[in-house]
């Protein structure tokens, strides 16, 4: 997770820095393309530090307020869900959390001690 981290943030100083320094697509899509299973990545703000969790897996329990998702690694974690959670599909349109079913296979974005509020679904099945 430490290597993810440090990969984005030395991203981040080439994507700044001349076009000729970045870090290839391919490196970029090997650790957070459809093989990542989670992340956690930091990020300096003008208000200092934010700290996101990313998770990827298929939805196994959908309950009021909350989703439990089997990860690649076979491991069940529940994630809560704000409120204002809103889902992302194909095309970009958004959606209430209703339309979540068991099955679908979602990445969801959360900052590290608050419920998820941005789901986005990327098909069916594992």
């Amino acid at each position: 997770m430490l290597l993810a981290v440090a990969l984005l943030a030395l991203n981040t100083f080439f994507w700044i820095a001349p076009g000729g320094f970045a870090l290839s697509r391919a490196i970029i899509d090997q650790y957070f393309g459809s093989r990542m299973i989670r992340a956690e990545v930091v990020v300096q703000t003008s208000s200092g530090t934010a700290d996101y969790l990313i998770d990827r897996g298929t939805i196994k329990t959908i309950a009021p307020g909350s989703v439990v998702l089997k990860e690649k690694t076979g491991e069940m974690v529940t994630i809560q869900l704000a409120p204002t959670a809103t889902v992302t599909g194909a095309g970009g349109r958004s959606a209430p959390v209703s339309v979540l079913r068991r099955g679908m296979r979602i990445t969801v974005f959360r900052l590290a001690n608050a419920p998820a509020d941005s789901i986005q679904v990327e098909g069916v099945g594992p």
